[in-house]
């Protein structure tokens, strides 16, 4: 019986070891399997990434030109040495020694050939964020998601026309060893460059105004038709080295052209003019008798030419009282039309609402009107109020653009063109009385004419309209000083603004900043 037994687990263990050989064959087949069919095109693709590095190269920004064609913003190319290490990991560097061609890729940089002359209306570029890696621009989603390191226009040209000036990346394959070292080169795809910009900006132009302007305030030229010519604010940075300017008390990033609100003072009166006599509260013919001060109760509103010389302008008519500035003049005519039609009129000469102009950062101006005081500061309006808004005081607040919109509708007789710099600029007709808006006109001749208050421009030729503008700040200080101006008075071909923050009087100050400009758009001409 025991000898059974023993013959019995003899002949039992040998199946039982073969089993297990078995068993672990067919594990040992099975992970084969796995490796080589079912994951074996992970596998080989991840052991391709080990020993390939792709290596993008940066697609040129499109150029922003000029009117003339003159390169404003373009780029500059860049040798660089791509240097692998021994992970997966590449950097690029502009110390080419000893490189061979093999290693070396060509970028561009950003050019901006103005400086800080064009660099609120060119912008500047900026590195996609962590937050902003992986999304799609919604204006042009075919050009896929951000990603890290990408530059995209921050301000300006270059962030309003980013989809426009983008290229297409490209791309290089390049082989490496274990130890990182570059094997060959298996295959480029070269980037394709961004579209270029064409704009409506005089080069000559934006240079002269960026010399002329040294004092913290704003210039804007257009064409009277929309298209801008120049446009600058001070002070300006250097759009290559933005992160230095961050700190800066004075605000160079700050852009006063769209998104600066000031008082616009005496530029405002050509508005209330327009309103009274549209409003068939004045006519031609109106005559006023300046008493140099008008007194309400314990309030007293003067006229400047009162204060500065005790003086008086007598029996005045719109036109002279346009040319004098004569504040007495525009409150009588303010106090007849009220602060809801002054309202109307600044809206319908381009004020209260963002002209649309192709730059990011533009703000609405502030137009108030009884109803909006009461709302913002549970006051109710009085007669003093509207006389400090006849004559662009008080709480009204405007950009330098939106009174050159409003020049621009009274040089083009009542046809309202909405700025742009790099599109077609669209324009209205108001349906204003021709006649009405030739007084105004003429008005503003007189004011750059001997006897008036723009006194830079009286030997100038050719024949000029203007206005100025010296409109006080709650802020301690001097007042902000504005000229804005057109010529030739008869057939303009530049409205220019010139605005100076808290600088002083607007003929002593804006205005010869403004001759300065005009005698060099001139003798170019």
């Amino acid at each position: 019986m025991e000898r059974l037994s023993s013959v019995t687990t003899e002949s039992w263990l040998p199946w039982f070891w073969r089993g297990v050989l078995i068993l672990l064959f067919l594990v040992l087949i099975g992970r084969l399997f796995e490796l080589q069919i079912i994951k074996g095109n992970y596998y080989k693709a991840l052991a391709e990434g080990n020993r390939i590095r792709r290596v993008p190269i940066v697609a040129p920004r499109g150029k922003i030109l000029a009117r003339g064609g003159e390169i404003l913003v373009g780029n500059k190319e860049v040798v660089e040495k791509i240097v692998f290490d021994p992970t997966e990991g590449y950097t690029k560097t502009t110390d080419t020694r000893g490189a061979k061609p093999e290693q070396l890729i060509t970028e561009h940089q950003r050019d901006y050939k103005l400086g800080q002359a064009f660099a609120h209306a060119g912008g500047y570029l900026g590195e996609v964020s962590p937050d902003e890696v992986g999304k799609i621009d919604p204006r042009c989603p075919e050009r896929g998601p951000w990603k890290i390191g990408q530059l995209v226009g921050r301000s300006g040209l270059e962030r309003e026309y980013n989809c426009t000036l983008s290229g297409n990346d490209g791309e290089e394959l390049v082989e490496v060893d274990a130890s990182g070292k570059e094997v060959r080169i298996l295959g480029k795809k070269n980037p394709i460059p961004g579209n270029d910009l064409k704009t409506s900006i005089s080069f000559s132009l934006q240079e002269k105004v960026a010399k002329a302007l040294d004092k913290k305030g704003a210039v804007v030229a257009t064409d009277g038709k929309g298209e801008v010519l120049a446009y600058f604010s001070f002070p300006s940075y250097d759009p290559t080295k933005v992160g230095a300017y961050l700190n800066d008390p004075n605000l160079p990033l700050f852009d006063r052209v769209v998104g600066g609100l000031f008082h616009p003072g005496s530029v405002f009166k050509p508005i209330v003019a327009m309103g009274a006599l549209e409003e068939r509260k004045i006519d031609k013919n109106y005559i006023f008798s300046d008493p140099g001060v008008i007194r309400v109760g314990t309030f007293s509103y003067s006229n400047w030419y009162f204060n500065q010389y005790g003086k008086t302008e007598g029996e005045i008519g719109l036109v002279r009282a346009i040319a004098r500035s004569t504040d007495t003049f525009f409150y009588a005519i303010g106090a007849m039309i009220g602060p809801d039609k002054i309202a109307q009129w600044a809206n319908k000469f381009g004020m209260g609402q963002p002209t649309g102009i192709d730059i990011p950062g533009e703000i609405p101006d502030l137009i108030p009107t009884p109803e909006w005081k009461l709302k913002v500061t549970k006051q109710q309006w009085f007669l003093g109020n509207t006389y400090h808004y006849a004559i662009g005081q008080g709480d009204i607040a405007v950009k330098p653009l939106s009174v050159n919109v409003e020049t621009s509708t009274i040089a083009e007789e009542g046809t309202q063109c909405l700025p742009k710099i790099a599109q077609n600029p669209s324009c209205k007709d108001l349906k204003i009385d021709k006649e009405d808006l030739a007084l105004v006109k003429e008005g503003m001749i007189e004011a750059c004419s001997t006897g008036g208050t723009g006194y830079t421009f009286f030997d100038f030729k050719p024949q000029v309209a203007c206005k100025t503008g010296t409109a006080e700040t709650a802020v301690d200080g001097e007042p902000h000083a504005w000229f804005t101006v057109f010529a030739p008075a008869d057939s303009p071909q530049i409205v220019l603004t010139v605005m100076v923050e808290r600088g002083g009087e607007g003929s002593k100050v804006a205005g010869p900043i403004a001759r300065d400009i005009m005698n060099s758009w001139f003798l170019k001409k």
